[in-house]
């Protein structure tokens, strides 16, 4: 059994350094590969919706690892978990390179998402019992490292663009450097002893654990994660199929727990999907849906996607005083709020003004994944690992499954759609096969029929391309409005209960039905 990692003086500062170097290496390979997917694209002919479900092998994985492990860690041990993340990520980063087509690059994608969630498993869990008296914090100064990865990652590959060094391809070269923050986090991860779980401490049993997400929470769960698995094996999913898993999971659930689940928590799950898109399916699709209507600066969308990075890098850090003054709820109103106007702000700029637009975007979008975690470990302290990393995992699972993958459709559909209707003789000449996706066919244009188009017909593509990519996010601001009415209505019930307060392990939980 792991031991604390508390001392006389204060917690264990490395050990939160060697979880926020490992959060960091995590969305490096993500900042990476969001700004490389168009080398891809080049390279392997993909279609937008085959971008999309290499961007969603990116995520549900993620979720699959992160659930499983959450339901083990507190019996095989922190430091066992890690030491399987780092393997998984140096043997994800091989096949990486050693990628040939989309399903190569899909399957070593898968392993980095696997590698990903094994990391959240962990540190989510340490941080919260570390600093205790002070989850929502320290939870949101932790996830500084997402975003501060992204800018690292998505500056590499600003400054080396075209090298190759010891590789016949940039993008190999820019997957190689992915090695660095992970050979890192594994030096400082290995020295460090990781603390009992404030859940075992406490004595709470694994079944109530398991109360807290109830029948209707695995539900839920085992729907998307029985969709993951049918995506994986390019299974069809009927509805009526996927709903008859999800039920006998809940089933079995409820009557193993005689819990239905903390509704709460429930509501929580809910809305972690669409905040999940809203954030870290933008953040995918970002440097594509940009580059067309930036100034004529080289890369200018990698530095709008640096630049915003930065700014959550920075808030975050200093997100002590900012959730005491607004509590989390109140934070989360404000935050969607926020980035409402952000999303449909960046769907009609262009040129230089993008950068105050995604400078909105960003201040909308900072706090919210953060501040969700850090107001599950302060609602739901009795959950322990499986609350605080189940919602990570909903919202990766909805993320992967359909946040991503729709993403992608919109864009092939609406493109093909307005070539159709705008410049039908050039549609007729890139025109691709259509290609299965999670939501139906998707059309396709070949992109070796659209490299041999002529100066003028290229420009025009590139005139419809642009206006669809951009109306993309018109579509994703659908989701943020979604949340704020969730958010808003749970602000006025904690105002209703006498205002937001955290749930200490030692009281009587909320109540569930």
């Amino acid at each position: 059994m792991s031991q604390p990692s508390k001392t006389s003086i204060g917690p264990d500062m490395k050990l939160f350094w060697a979880c926020f170097i490992a959060l960091l290496a995590t969305s490096f390979v993500f900042g990476v590969r969001a700004n490389t997917i168009g080398l891809l694209q080049d390279s392997f002919n993909l279609s937008e919706a085959e971008k999309g479900n290499i961007n969603g092998a990116g995520m549900w994985p993620f979720a699959l690892s992160i659930i499983f492990f959450s339901l083990v860690i507190d019996r095989i041990g922190y430091k066992t978990v890690a030491i399987f993340a780092m393997v998984c990520h140096v043997v994800s980063l091989i096949l990486t390179l050693r990628a040939t087509g989309y399903q190569s690059f899909y399957w070593s994608t898968f392993l980095v998402a696997v590698a990903n969630g094994t990391v959240e498993s962990f540190i989510n869990p340490v941080i919260a019992t570390v600093f205790s008296k002070e989850k929502a914090k320290w939870l949101n100064i932790l996830h500084a490292g997402w975003p501060a990865g992204l800018a690292l990652g998505a500056l590499f590959c600003a400054l080396f663009p075209n090298t190759t060094l010891f590789f016949d391809a940039a993008w190999k070269f820019r997957f190689a450097l992915c090695f660095v923050p992970v050979v890192i986090y594994a030096l400082l991860i290995l020295p460090r002893t990781f603390p009992v779980n404030e859940r075992v401490a406490a004595g709470v049993t694994y079944r109530d654990m398991l109360r807290e997400v109830g029948a209707v929470g695995f539900f839920m769960i085992g729907a998307l994660v029985f969709t993951a698995v049918m995506q994986l094996l390019g299974l069809p999913t009927p509805l009526t199929t996927t709903l008859a898993v999800g039920a006998a999971v809940a089933i079995v659930a409820g009557l193993y727990t005689g819990s239905l689940g903390n509704w709460l928590f429930i509501m929580v799950l809910i809305i972690i999907g669409p905040l999940a898109t809203t954030e870290l399916g933008t953040d995918g699709w970002m440097p594509e849906l940009l580059k067309l209507s930036g100034p004529p600066v080289p890369h200018f969308e990698t530095w709008v996607f640096v630049y915003t990075s930065v700014i959550m890098t920075i808030l975050r850090f200093y997100a002590g005083p900012i959730v005491e003054r607004f509590s989390p709820i109140g934070l989360l109103v404000i935050g969607t709020a926020i980035a409402i106007v952000g999303l449909l702000f960046l769907s009609v700029s262009a040129g230089y003004v993008i950068l105050a637009a995604a400078t909105v975007y960003a201040l909308g979008k900072t706090f919210l994944w953060s501040t969700t975690l850090g107001m599950t470990s302060e609602q739901f302290p009795k959950g322990g690992a499986l609350t605080l990393n189940g919602v990570s995992a909903m919202g990766v699972l909805f993320l992967g499954v359909l946040g991503s993958p729709m993403i992608g459709y919109v864009q092939d559909v609406d493109v093909a759609a307005q070539l159709k209707k705008e410049q039908p003789a050039i549609f007729q000449k890139i025109e691709g096969e259509a290609k299965q996706s999670l939501l139906g066919k998707a059309p396709s244009l070949d992109q070796a029929k659209i490299k041999a188009l002529p100066p003028a017909e290229t420009k025009a593509l590139e005139v419809v391309q642009n206006v669809c990519k951009k109306h993309t996010f018109v579509y994703v601001a659908t989701l943020p409005a979604f949340m704020f009415v969730c958010y808003l209505g749970l602000f006025f019930y904690f105002k209703r209960k006498g205002g937001y307060k955290p749930v200490h392990i030692d009281e009587v939980p909320l109540p569930v039905y």
